[in-house]
């Protein structure tokens, strides 16, 4: 891990997808998913990650998926009438059951057209820890019917601790703080168990819609929600930067109607992600609250560690670190965490038959 002294300006955005050109024959298929709100990543055992793509897919008139991930991100907003683009996930569970089965159909079915897999494969799909029995069985069925052979679901908090490097299986206190798309996820992980958790259905969807709105009351001007995701990743923060900084935006304006342009500044997008970023640092303080006190010291020794695209927000490390009093550190990718954890665990399955979910 690495200090969250400087902050990167990328924030909850899919980096490019990695395409990979190599095919070797394989007589079983290992796969690590990471299915998430704003980003589906897929691991290979022995390969790495091998696709990177957004959650997005777009639908026809008679809703058939026309494209999914990239291809289907670009069109939102700006598709003409009878072609919808659509996050299936929400909050980051399934939302749309036939659109995110054709999603994960289809980012399985590229792997192993790519790979040459000749068996159905294994797969381990993370899922947030505050998944309900009906979310659950829909992302079994989902699974089922993209030509899984087995599925092990695991908590997406004990992943990323797994993936950020934390020895969950030791009586160590582990506190984790993953920031998604669509949740964040706060859990104490000691003993390959979740001591505490708190899921907040709050993160970096929440920030662009509260981007949008904010512009919206505050200058009338509309902006769409790829207009939002870059304000965010370029100006925004949970806490006063060094320096002002200042962004040109450009949409509709709901009164005269017709396009026009805006200077906004870091301080107003900061307003604007208050109340999101108090509702994270407030879980954030329960579950510090909540933690049995012998492994409250661990933290205090060990710090917490912030992981998810989300938790990139410029300076919201400091904000942390100022609220609870505690070191904070930095997943070395925290974009990928989850997805290199749940494939650290292909290896292991002593561990993962410890933390799979049934």
């Amino acid at each position: 891990m690495q200090p969250a002294a400087g902050d990167s300006p990328q924030v909850a955005t899919a980096p490019p997808a990695v395409r990979p050109t190599k095919r070797s024959w394989r007589s079983a298929g290992e796969l690590a998913v990471d299915l998430g709100t704003a980003n589906t990543l897929v691991l290979v055992k022995g390969e790495g990650i091998v696709l990177n793509e957004p959650s997005v897919a777009a639908l026809g008139p008679s809703g058939e998926v026309l494209g999914v991930g990239l291809d289907a991100k670009r069109m939102l907003g700006r598709t003409p009438a009878g072609i919808r683009a659509v996050r299936p996930m929400k909050d980051g569970v399934i939302a749309d059951f036939h659109v995110a089965e054709q999603l994960l159909r289809r980012f399985i079915q590229l792997t192993l057209d790519r790979y040459l897999f000749r068996v159905k494969p294994t797969v381990i799909v993370s899922v947030p820890s505050c998944i309900t029995e009906v979310e659950r069985r829909a992302v079994r069925d989902a699974a089922r019917s993209a030509g899984v052979k087995r599925l092990y679901m695991v908590s997406q908090p004990i992943a990323a601790a797994i993936g950020a490097g934390l020895p969950v299986d030791q009586p160590i206190g582990n506190m984790i703080v993953d920031v998604g798309g669509g949740t964040t996820d706060i859990a104490v992980i000691s003993l390959a168990g979740i001591v505490y958790s708190k899921a907040v259905r709050v993160a970096g969807n929440e920030m662009d819609e509260a981007i949008i709105h904010y512009i919206k009351k505050t200058y009338n001007l509309l902006i769409g929600e790829r207009t939002a995701e870059q304000i965010k990743i370029e100006i925004g923060s949970a806490y006063p930067l060094d320096e002002r900084t200042t962004m040109e935006i450009k949409g509709r304006h709901l009164i005269e109607g017709v396009p026009k342009t805006i200077t906004i500044s870091d301080e107003e997008i900061r307003e604007a992600l208050a109340e999101t970023v108090n509702v994270i640092v407030d879980a954030v303080r329960v579950a510090l609250e909540r933690t049995p006190p012998e492994l409250s010291a661990d933290i205090v020794d060990r710090g917490i560690v912030l992981t998810g695209g989300g938790s990139m927000l410029k300076n919201l490390d400091k904000r942390l670190r100022e609220e609870t009093g505690l070191p904070l550190a930095m997943a070395e990718d925290p974009l990928s965490s989850v997805v290199l954890g749940a494939g650290k665990m292909l290896s292991d399955f002593n561990l993962l038959r410890k933390i799979s979910i049934d």
